[in-house]
C-alpha cells in the first residue's frame, strides 16, 4: 500500500524536478545560439494530431501504471475479515476409543460442540454433547456455557476500536491510492507538455537550419559577384554545422520523449504522431489564499493527516486495553444422564470467573510506552508537513507568477527582436552592418522564440503541479475503473 500507516503517501513538491528540469536544462543548452526562421509545418506523411486530453484518455485506458494503482483497492474489501476476529459457527467433532485391558473390550467416545464468538460485544456461546462410555456405565453430557470478558476487551471495546482503526486504515489507503493515481496522471500531462516543447525547439530547429542553408547559397551568389568575401562564406558555414548539430540532439531528444508518449498510450500504428499546442488546457485562475484555505479545509492531503492522528490516538487507547487482566464471567447448565438418550438425568447450573494477568507485563507496558513514542513522533511530522506543504505552494506561486511575466517579456522581446532583423537584413543588403551583425540578430530571433515556448510550457508544468498538490488534478469520480477494478 502507498505510504499505508504514515505520512509517506503525502505530496512532496520536489517530485516534479526529476521529470521536468533535465529536460529545460537540456533543451536551452542545445537551443542558444541557432539561428533565425519560422516556425514551419512539416510535410503531411500520415500524421496523427494527438491532443492532450485524447492523449489522457487513451493512456488512461491502455497505461497499466494506473491498473496496479488501482488494483491496491481489491485488497480493502478484504480488511476487515483479515484483521478482526471471526463470527463464525464452528462445529467441531472428535470420536475416540477406550481400552479396557481387564475387561478386553473397546468402548467408542465421541463429542459434538458448536461454539461462536460474537465479536463486537466480545460473548463467546458454545453446546457440547459428549457421550462417555466408562467401565462399567455409560454416560452422556450436555452443556452449554456464555463467557464474557469484563475487563480487557470489556463488552467487546477492543474489537470496536480495532474496527474503527481499520476503518481509518482503509480510508487512508483510499486516499493515498487516488494521490498515486494523481501523481501519475502529473507526470503524464508534464510528458505532454514537454512533448510539445521538444516539438516546438525542433519545428524552430529545422526552421534555423534550412534558413542558415538559404543564407548559405545568398552569401555564395555575393561571392561570385564579388560582393563577398570567403571568410563570409566560412562564417555561414560553420553557422550551418552548428544549426545541424542543435538539430541532431532536438531530434533525439524529440525521439525519446514521444519514445514514452508512444508507450503510455500503448501506440502501434505507423502514423507519425504530433502534439497539438496544449496551453489552453485546465485554464484556471489562481488564487494562494482562497486555494490554500480551500486545500487546508477539505483536500485529501490534511484529510490524510487528521486520520493518521486519529489512527495513532486509537493505537494507543489498543495497547493500554491489552494491559487490563483478560478477566471473563462464565455462565452455563449441564445436563448429565445415562446412554446417548440422557436418562434419569441430572441438571446444574453454575457460574464462575475467570482471571488471567500477567504481572508485571513488561513487553505489554513497553509495546504502549513504544505507540505514546509514535503518536508524538507523528504529531511532531503532521506539524512539519504543514509547514512544508505551504511552503511548497508558495515556491509554486511564486513560479506561476514568475513565468506570466517572463511570457509576456518574451512576447515582447520576439516583437522587438523580429523588427530587428528586418532592419538589420536592409542595413547588410547595403552593407552598413557586418555579417557578424546579421547572424547576432538571427540568433536573437530564435532565442526569443524559444524562450516563449520554454516559459509557456513551464507555466502550464507549475499550473498542473499546483492543482496535484492542491488535490485539484482528480477526483474521487474522475478516476477511470475498468471492470477488473471496480
Amino acid at each position: 500500500m502507498h505510504g499505508k500507516g504514515s505520512s509517506a503517501g503525502l505530496k512532496r513538491m520536489p517530485d516534479k524536478i526529476k521529470y521536468v528540469i533535465p529536460l529545460f536544462l537540456y533543451l536551452l543548452s542545445s537551443c542558444i545560439g541557432s539561428s533565425a526562421g519560422q516556425e514551419g509545418t512539416p510535410v503531411a506523411r500520415n500524421v496523427r494530431i494527438l491532443t492532450i486530453e485524447e492523449f489522457l484518455e487513451t493512456a488512461v485506458r491502455n497505461d497499466t501504471v494506473f491498473e496496479e494503482i488501482l488494483i491496491d483497492e481489491l485488497a480493502l474489501k478484504y480488511s476487515k475479515g483479515l484483521g478482526l476476529p471471526a463470527g463464525d459457527l464452528v462445529l467441531d467433532v472428535k470420536s475416540r476409543y477406550e481400552f479396557s485391558h481387564e475387561e478386553g473390550g473397546s468402548d467408542p467416545s465421541a463429542t459434538i460442540a458448536l461454539s461462536r464468538l460474537f465479536p463486537y460485544n466480545g460473548t463467546s456461546v458454545s453446546a457440547e454433547y459428549t457421550t462417555a462410555p466408562s467401565i462399567p456405565d455409560n454416560t452422556s453430557e450436555v452443556t452449554l456455557t456464555i463467557s464474557q470478558p469484563v475487563a480487557k476487551n470489556a463488552f467487546g471495546r477492543n474489537v470496536r476500536m480495532q474496527d474503527r482503526l481499520m476503518d481509518k486504515q482503509d480510508s487512508i489507503a483510499r486516499y493515498q491510492i487516488i494521490e498515486a493515481y494523481e501523481d501519475y496522471m502529473a507526470v503524464l500531462i508534464t510528458a505532454y507538455y514537454s512533448w510539445y516543447l521538444a516539438y516546438g525547439n525542433l519545428r524552430i530547429g529545422e526552421s534555423s537550419y534550412n534558413q542558415s542553408l538559404k543564407l548559405l547559397d545568398n552569401i555564395k551568389d555575393r561571392q561570385k559577384s564579388k560582393i563577398a568575401l570567403p571568410i563570409d562564406v566560412n562564417k555561414i558555414n560553420i553557422q550551418v554545422l552548428s544549426k545541424k548539430e542543435t538539430l541532431i540532439d532536438l531530434e533525439h531528444e524529440y525521439k525519446n520523449i514521444l519514445n514514452f508518449i508512444r508507450q503510455a498510450t500503448r501506440y502501434n500504428g505507423a502514423d507519425i504522431l504530433e502534439p497539438e499546442e496544449p496551453f489552453a488546457y485546465r485554464e484556471e485562475d489562481i488564487s494562494f489564499k482562497e486555494d490554500y484555505s480551500r486545500f487546508v479545509e477539505r483536500s485529501r492531503t490534511y484529510g490524510i493527516l487528521k486520520l493518521l492522528e486519529e489512527k495513532h490516538a486509537l493505537l494507543v487507547d489498543i495497547d493500554s486495553d491489552d494491559l487490563l487482566p483478560s478477566t471473563n464471567i462464565l455462565l452455563g447448565y449441564a445436563v448429565e444422564g445415562e446412554g446417548a438418550g440422557l436418562k434419569d438425568p441430572d441438571a446444574a447450573v453454575f457460574a464462575g470467573l475467570s482471571v488471567s494477568w500477567p504481572i508485571p507485563d513488561m513487553k505489554g507496558r513497553s509495546e504502549l510506552e513504544a505507540t505514546r513514542i509514535e503518536e508524538k513522533k507523528n504529531q511532531v511530522k503532521t506539524a512539519n508537513t504543514h509547514v512544508r506543504i505551504k511552503t511548497d505552494l508558495e515556491e509554486i506561486f511564486i513560479g506561476i507568477e514568475k513565468e506570466r511575466e517572463l511570457i509576456t517579456l518574451a512576447e515582447d522581446k520576439i516583437d522587438l527582436a523580429e523588427r530587428i532583423l528586418s532592419d538589420e537584413e536592409k542595413n547588410y543588403s547595403y552593407g552598413k552592418v557586418s555579417l557578424n551583425d546579421l547572424i547576432a540578430a538571427v540568433n536573437r530571433v530564435d532565442e526569443t522564440r524559444f524562450y516563449k515556448i520554454l516559459h509557456s510550457s513551464r507555466l502550464k508544468i507549475l499550473e498542473t503541479e499546483w492543482l496535484r498538490m492542491t488535490d485539484r488534478l482528480v477526483s474521487e469520480k474522475g478516476i477511470y475503473r475498468d471492470s477488473e477494478t471496480e
